[in-house]
């Protein structure tokens, strides 16, 4: 248990950060949060910012009721704004918005209203200043992740394979691919902190095959290690088979159908993580109240498989899951990137 106390190195990363983003003195700059977010965070990056000589303020807005039928984690689509016109004016008229929301405003639907009036996004996930402060980001990642961006727009096709079994084929024409390397620099754009992701938003229809989910693997809205296999079949996006025995394929199998709702079981993205500093053992580090796990998306060399809403494909949905696989080999159309886990040049 770590003490929920300002450290001066945390104030530091904070600035390191928001240097990053080019936050300058006089700039007006909005601290978003909800009241669930985490306290210790918007002290921290409230002090960096005036270190640096802006104008910061707060926009604290209530955490809404829970509407789900089972707990939502992890998604980056908070509901918190809830398209308040005063709340959206302000954010609107802000140089950089600091997102301290619990989910994050990544996949929000006031998302784009926002970035409108030029203002860039910094999305500063739940997560204990304590993993924060390992992963400041090295902007010498920033150009190994759009090289690895370029080379999935430029893709027709991505395969994944690994040894445990998974077998699966993307069709990449018309995906939307976006890359984070944990800081944002120019108007109208986000990131996210940590970062180190490479991720692909397939169109509809386009996804098909088999992932298999070994030992070891994560499901980061349970934020858990796999202790067995489990085996996904998937026809034109859509998950039609969980098989495994034990409580892993029993948890999916559970919350998805909780849902209802046949989107819960579609793709949402896929991609691979690019951060070195990022470690996957860090989950078994934290108390699962301390971590997001945006850390263990963004280890080097995993297959980065989503689940849920791709608003690209027309689909929305809450369920969501996040699975970082180990082992997987990814080609676009003839070119290996990952190799049984590990980045390819020129991504390393």
């Amino acid at each position: 248990m770590f003490a929920d106390r300002i450290e001066a190195k945390w104030i530091d990363a904070f600035e390191r950060v928001f240097a990053l983003c080019k936050a300058e003195p006089g700039e007006p700059v909005a601290i978003l949060s909800e009241t669930q977010s985490r306290e210790l965070n918007l002290h921290l990056a409230e002090l960096a910012l005036l270190r640096l000589g802006t104008r910061p303020f707060h926009i604290s807005v209530p955490t809404p009721p829970q509407t789900a039928p089972v707990p939502v984690r992890s998604t980056g689509a908070s509901h918190s704004l809830r398209h308040h016109p005063a709340v959206l004016a302000a954010l609107r008229s802000s140089g950089l918005i600091v997102d301290l929301t619990v989910e994050g405003l990544l996949h929000a639907p006031e998302l784009p209203a926002i970035l409108e009036g030029g203002a860039r996004l910094l999305m500063i996930s739940n997560e204990h200043p304590e993993a924060l402060e390992r992963l400041v980001p090295d902007p010498a990642l920033e150009p190994k992740v759009r090289a690895a961006v370029k080379l999935c727009r430029e893709a027709r096709r991505m395969t994944v394979t690994s040894r445990a079994g998974t077998d699966l084929a993307i069709d990449m024409e018309g995906a939307v691919t976006v890359g984070v390397w944990g800081y944002c620099d120019r108007p109208k754009t986000v990131a996210h902190w940590p970062g180190g992701v490479v991720v692909s938003f397939p169109r509809a229809g386009t996804v098909n095959g088999t992932l298999v989910l070994d030992r070891g693997d994560v499901n980061l809205t349970f934020k858990r290690y796999l202790e067995s296999p489990v085996r996904l079949t998937l026809e034109d996006d859509y998950v039609t088979a969980i098989e495994g025995e034990g409580t892993d394929a029993e948890l999916m199998r559970r919350y998805l159908a909780a849902w209802g709702d046949r989107e819960a079981y579609a793709v949402s993205h896929v991609g691979f993580g690019m951060n070195p500093g990022a470690r996957y053992e860090a989950l078994a580090m934290y108390d699962q109240r301390e971590t997001n796990g945006t850390e263990i998306r963004a280890f080097a060399g995993n297959f980065l498989f989503s689940t849920g809403a791709n608003e690209f494909a027309g689909r929305y949905t809450q369920g969501h899951f996040d699975i970082p696989v180990r082992g997987c080999t990814i080609r676009l159309d003839d070119r290996v990137v990952v190799r049984e886990g590990a980045l390819q040049e020129p991504l390393v």
